[in-house]
């Protein structure tokens, strides 16, 4: 094809591949197009069998059946309005605060976060229920609208996140070992959003007035009763599935199946389950299921021509001109993924272009492992990150018509500092995110 060499073709392909999605066309649709294109090209009909072949191994695929699992999980807790029991009773537990509000919001965020991975619906619902509140109670726009959106992101890196799970079933890394390399990191980069809260509030009062007494002055048994109804009942279902996972009683694909069944069951005793929401998380499910095979189906098969034609080779060979030290490699690919972050989702990040990194990882001495989750915390800036940043844009499509996207994205970055903060925590101190693994797996 115009004389050009397999590798020059397969650099060719991706290069048109960038421009086709910069063009709108459907991501997956696009990735399997250009891969039989290309494909036959360099090896005839032989590509349509391997075609079959990659979507059958997708399908086949023990660690993705999970992800409708821990998907339905999450739509049945969304849909029961177990997160309004949630903040109301964090709200009363941590009344005493400064920016209490502010606290329980990314608190809930938190929680809610292991439950789901879906930043749209966290950012979406919380954009309803805690975003009202705040502004009610004389928040700051920018500091309320900063907590929803980094808040609503987090269930990108706690477990159990669908995000891990795709990164495993692309690297070849076991999920149980992301799923524990990714629990230190998740509860500190929550604990710093509410540690920069707190000061942030106990510096400026004027940015989180206190809550009227009556809501600050709550009898301890009417809080212990709150708590014992909404949040140790879903803290209890979620350690369940956790432990059962990181200490090897069951797979994560059997932790979510008894994860989906304790969230029917929870629903169904706070009285809040019924047809119309079964039937509205089963649809969104299999749309959200549907989506994330077809990239997979689509992202295999792109990457076994781009890989055929050898198109991983210049990469290599600029990458060896360049001769960076590891820190640089780390920085370098880090800094790729956040530009990648604000024309695509994450799970085109991971399925297309992380597999293009994986083959130098070894070259530089990189744990898979580790490399995993730096990109988990790197996704947050993603999705905060103007100009296209979703959870702002998911915020605004629910916020008061008075609150301006420019206030939204005002408010958010200073928790894309705080994202760049953890992630060189995370590169310093590897152990926040090794130690656990390396503790539970050896």
């Amino acid at each position: 094809m115009f004389g050009l060499t397999n590798p020059e073709l397969g650099v060719l392909m991706l290069v048109l591949f960038i421009g086709f999605i910069m063009l709108g066309f459907p991501i997956a649709f696009t990735l399997m197009a250009l891969g039989v294109f290309f494909g036959y090209i360099a090896m005839g009909d032989t590509v349509f069998a391997l075609v079959v072949q990659r979507a059958y191994s997708v399908m086949a695929n023990d660690v993705l059946v999970s992800i409708p699992l821990f998907v339905f999980m999450g739509y049945i807790i969304e849909r029961a309005n177990i997160l309004d029991r949630l903040f109301r009773s964090l709200q009363l537990a941590l009344g005493f605060l400064p920016g209490s509000l502010a606290i329980a919001t990314l608190a809930t965020c938190a929680i809610f976060a292991t439950a789901t991975g879906i930043v749209g619906a966290v950012v979406t619902l919380m954009g309803l229920l805690a975003f009202p509140a705040m502004l009610r109670a004389g928040y700051d726009v920018r500091l309320s609208a900063g907590v929803v959106c980094a808040g609503g992101c987090l269930g990108i890196l706690i477990p159990p996140s669908v995000m891990l799970i795709l990164y495993g079933a692309t690297a070849g890394v076991s999920v149980p070992k992301l799923y524990a390399a990714a629990f230190f990191p998740g509860l500190m980069l929550a604990s710093l959003y509410m540690l920069y809260v707190l000061v942030r509030c106990m510096l400026n009062p004027s940015l989180a007035p206190k809550l009227p007494p009556e809501e600050r002055n709550v009898p301890v048994l009417v809080i212990l009763r709150e708590l014992a109804l909404s949040f140790f009942p879903l803290t209890l279902l979620i350690l369940s599935v956790l432990g059962a996972i990181f200490f090897g009683l069951a797979t994560p694909t059997e932790a979510a199946g008894i994860g989906s069944i304790g969230a029917l069951v929870l629903a169904t005793l706070y009285r809040s389950l019924d047809y119309v929401k079964v039937r509205d998380s089963v649809y969104l499910t299999a749309r959200t299921s549907a989506m994330v095979c077809w990239l997979f189906v689509g992202s295999f098969i792109f990457s076994s021509i781009f890989g055929y034609l050898g198109g991983h080779e210049p990469i290599k060979t600029f990458m060896a001109w360049l001769n960076p030290s590891p820190t640089m490699f780390l920085i370098m690919t880090q800094l790729i993924i956040f530009v990648l972050g604000w024309p695509l989702e994450w799970t085109e990040i991971i399925v297309i272009f992380v597999p293009i990194f994986l083959p130098l990882l070894q070259q530089f001495g990189v744990d898979p492992l580790f490399f995993g989750i730096l990109i988990a915390l790197n996704i947050q800036t993603s999705f905060l990150s103007p100009p296209v940043a979703m959870a702002p844009f998911y915020l605004k499509g629910v916020a008061p018509k008075h609150v301006t996207i420019n206030q939204i994205f005002s408010g958010v970055m200073p928790f894309l500092w705080i994202v760049l903060v953890a992630m060189v925590l995370v590169y310093l101190f590897p152990g926040i995110a090794l130690w656990l693994p390396g503790k539970l797996y050896g």
